[in-house]
C-alpha cells in the first residue's frame, strides 16, 4: 500500500491507534496512552506560541526513505508549508519534527527515524519521554537546547 491508499481505504479510517507504512508498504500500528495526547497538544501549543512565522501540526505524515512516518508533532515554516500544505504526505519534512515515545518505542527505531527525518529535510528532531523530558538533535549531534527554539523548555509537566 502506499499513504494515500491507506488515508483513502474506509475500514482505516477512524482507528484509535497510530499507523505508519514500512519501507515495503506494511502498515505498522503502534496504540498510545493518554500522555502521548497531552504531550503532543501541549508541544504544538508551546511552538505556536514561541514561533510566530510557521504552523504546528500533529500526526504529521512524511515521506521518507524508509516509508511514511508520522512525526507526533511537527513545525514547519511559512515557505514549506506553501509547499506541501496540499500534499497527502510530507514530500519535504518539517523543520522541527518531535517524537513522543511510548514504551514500545525501542532506542534503534528513534534513530531511524531521526535519521529519516534529516534525511527528508528536517533541522531538528526532538524526543519526549513519559516523563515529559525533551531531547533535541540536530544533523550532527543531541543538543543541550534547541537552536531553532533555545526558549523550549527542557522538560513538559504534566
Amino acid at each position: 500500500m502506499n499513504w494515500q491508499e491507506v488515508c483513502e481505504h474506509p475500514s482505516l479510517r477512524d482507528l484509535p491507534f497510530k499507523i505508519e507504512l514500512d519501507e515495503f508498504g506494511r502498515i505498522i500500528m503502534s496504540p498510545v496512552k493518554l500522555y502521548h495526547s497531552f504531550f503532543q497538544v501541549r508541544i504544538a501549543t508551546i511552538l505556536e506560541r514561541l514561533l510566530s512565522n510557521g504552523v504546528a501540526l500533529s500526526e504529521c505524515a512524511i515521506k521518507t526513505s524508509g516509508g511514511t512516518k508520522v512525526a507526533d508533532v511537527a513545525w514547519v515554516s511559512l515557505p514549506i508549508w506553501a509547499k506541501i500544505k496540499n500534499e497527502t504526505e510530507a514530500s519535504i519534512a518539517p523543520e522541527i519534527c518531535v517524537e513522543i515515545i511510548s514504551t514500545s518505542n525501542t532506542k534503534k527505531e528513534m534513530l531511524e527515524k531521526r535519521q529519516l527525518y534529516f534525511e527528508a529535510g528536517a533541522k531538528e528532531v526532538w524526543t519526549c519521554n513519559e516523563n515529559g523530558k525533551m531531547s533535541f538533535f540536530n544533523v550532527e549531534q543531541q543538543l543541550t537546547r534547541s537552536l531553532l527554539v533555545p526558549e523550549f523548555s527542557e522538560k513538559i509537566d504534566i
